[in-house]
């Protein structure tokens, strides 16, 4: 991190700086620099080491009581290097190291390298639902509007961005995947311990990165999954005498798998499953054959082992189910009125292990491997119990139709099938597709998407099901009543996934590629009548620059990066062409 204090008078700079953190911490202050270093947790941790460099033109500086003091100073640049040993290193040669070599860089240098690497990732896309440019106006102050009943499309067009800003800025190569709150923790005790949560909040941290354009703040958390399997191997075994590898609903950078907690959130052993969809649709987006066949495969094809030796054969109807398993953090009565949480055969359980199956046998399929092992999971989805419609015309959320005990719970895990999977269209699934329907209004009637996450995906679920108003109402109440003045996502304190999953929400109501198709304008609102965007991605190679004018499609530019054919849905009128790689193609309606 870089700082730099300047003033419009010579001498006018005074700055105090000094450590105060734990007991164990070791502090050292000198003129120019502050040292600190620590292990952190009393030994348990982490050994970190943080140096912090001041250099000054004009005035003084000293040490007084453990704090450096810089008087009347013309200009201070501050430099802070950072380092861990988490992934084996020397943290104190690390920050030397770091430090020595930027010794003799300007701020000028420094800001220019900045901006040139984040905005080679941000400016790929742009956005654009209104005309106001009148920037000027505090953000603050737009979302007190809106919450006093205003609409802001030029907010909406920030707080996309800002998503993808907070992306870029906390998940890149080589570092650990983006948490609850990202980087944007606050003191030594931050909520829910940075964890990662594996029952949705990572995967919807990430629902954005592909669409986006961000298919590189994508790979920490592709990483990760694959990191997952020691620990994961260990847990099968162990609590499952089972193959395979498997993840519960936390994890953390210790890469931890074990169920632990309550039964209605820790009994859940989908975590990693649920994850390796992230890998096949990397794939999907980018067809690279290597990755799949020495990365994501090899993970999934363990996760999908799992599930092979852990699902069983239910008694009433001889189908294979998972269990003991809860459909996450949720809630059922019993017949004698009580609540409970365990199961056998939750229907989020059959809808990820149905997708992980199927993406395991595609792959298997375009690698031309696992002839075998493919035809057992073949053999293990026509063996599943099919995804039932209850009484009342809701998707059931359990295998039997049990009685919720809280219908309106922020949850809506069985609306897997919906978003982010594939499972139920219009055109495939009918009856499913107005079961959904029926199942979101039926959670919103009794409170739901009282968090911000939830309603993110509520907003997704819409742009699903083609409906492009209710997806609109649900970003005004997501800003409304989920998001801060600073545009950080509400969930006491503040949880960073509502604001990705906006993100990916406004990006499937202009454009969705999950059928093997391109749709354009799926789910746009008559508030967003003019607009244009430009850079998002859409899976098999395309990048997509459109405008629309009055609801209608106008301008249209395809870029066919892989070189793969090409299928557009527009107004239901489909058109398919062939492509070359590197193929520029431009339409005008």
């Amino acid at each position: 991190m870089v700082y730099k204090y300047t003033a419009n008078k010579k001498g006018n700079i005074n700055i105090a700086s000094w450590i105060k953190r734990n007991e164990q911490t070791k502090i050292t202050v000198t003129k120019n620099n502050i040292e600190f270093s620590e292990h952190v947790g009393n030994g348990y941790g982490v050994t970190f080491n943080a140096l912090i460099n001041f250099e000054t033109k004009g005035g003084t500086s000293e040490v007084k009581d453990g704090k450096l003091i810089i008087k009347n100073a013309d200009e201070v640049l501050i430099k802070v290097v950072a380092s861990s040993n988490y992934r084996g290193t020397n943290p104190k040669e690390d920050t030397k190291n770091t430090l020595d070599k930027i010794a003799n860089t300007s701020y000028k240098k420094l800001l220019k390298r900045h901006i040139v690497d984040y905005q080679s990732l941000f400016n790929r896309l742009s956005f654009q639902i209104s005309d106001n440019k009148i920037d000027d106006i505090p953000t603050d102050i737009r979302l007190k509007n809106v919450k006093l009943g205003a609409e802001d499309h030029y907010l909406t067009q920030l707080q996309y961005q800002f998503g993808r800003y907070l992306l870029i800025s906390s998940s890149r190569p080589g570092n650990l995947p983006a948490n609850l709150q990202g980087i944007w923790a606050t003191g030594f005790t931050p909520p829910w311990n940075s964890d990662y949560h594996v029952n949705i909040n990572i995967q919807m941290n990430y629902w954005m990165a592909e669409m986006t354009n961000l298919a590189e703040c994508h790979e920490p958390f592709l990483e990760y999954i694959g990191n997952l399997r020691e620990m994961g191997r260990i847990t099968a075994k162990k609590t499952y005498n089972s193959r395979g590898f498997v993840a519960h609903h936390t994890s953390d950078p210790w890469h931890t798998t074990a169920a632990f907690g309550k039964a209605r959130y820790g009994m859940w052993p989908m975590g990693a499953a649920w994850a390796c969809q992230h890998l096949f649709t990397h794939y999907e987006y980018t067809e690279n054959s290597k990755y799949l066949k020495e990365h994501a495969y090899p993970i999934m094809k363990e996760a999908a082992l799992f599930f092979v030796d852990f699902m069983v054969k239910d008694p009433k109807t001889g189908l294979f189910v998972t269990g003991p398993s809860v459909s996450p953090e949720n809630n059922f009565l019993t017949k004698d009125g009580e609540k409970a949480t365990l199961n056998m055969g939750p229907t989020m359980d059959r809808e990820i292990i149905f997708e992980l199956f199927s993406n395991c046998i595609k792959a298997a399929d375009i690698l031309n491997i696992d002839k075998d092992f493919s035809n057992l999971l073949k053999s293990r989805i026509s063996q599943m119990p099919p995804l039932k419609i209850g009484r009342d015309g809701r998707l059931l959320e359990w295998v039997e139709e049990l009685k919720e005990a809280q219908p309106g719970h922020r949850h809506i895990s069985h609306l897997y099938a919906l978003h982010p999977s594939n499972q139920i269209s219009e055109s495939k699934t009918p009856e499913l597709f107005e079961a959904a329907k029926k199942t979101i209004a039926g959670r919103l009637s009794k409170g739901g998407g009282h968090t911000g996450w939830s309603r993110a995906w509520i907003i997704n679920f819409y742009a699903r099901l083609l409906e492009g108003e209710k997806a609109y109402e649900n970003i005004l109440a997501l800003q409304r009543k989920s998001t801060l003045p600073n545009l950080l996502d509400v969930h006491p304190p503040f949880q960073i996934d509502g604001n990705f999953g906006v993100v990916s929400g406004i990006t499937e109501m202009l454009m969705q590629s999950h059928n093997d198709e391109i749709h354009l304008l799926p789910a746009l609102p008559t508030a967003w009548a003019t607009g244009s965007i430009k850079g998002i991605v859409a899976k098999k190679g395309f990048e997509i620059d459109m405008k629309w004018e009055q609801g209608k499609l106008k301008h249209l530019v395809v870029i066919s990066k892989l070189g793969n054919p090409l299928t557009i849905r527009h107004n239901n009128v489909v058109k398919t062409l062939n492509t070359t790689k590197g193929q520029v193609l431009k339409f005008n309606y």
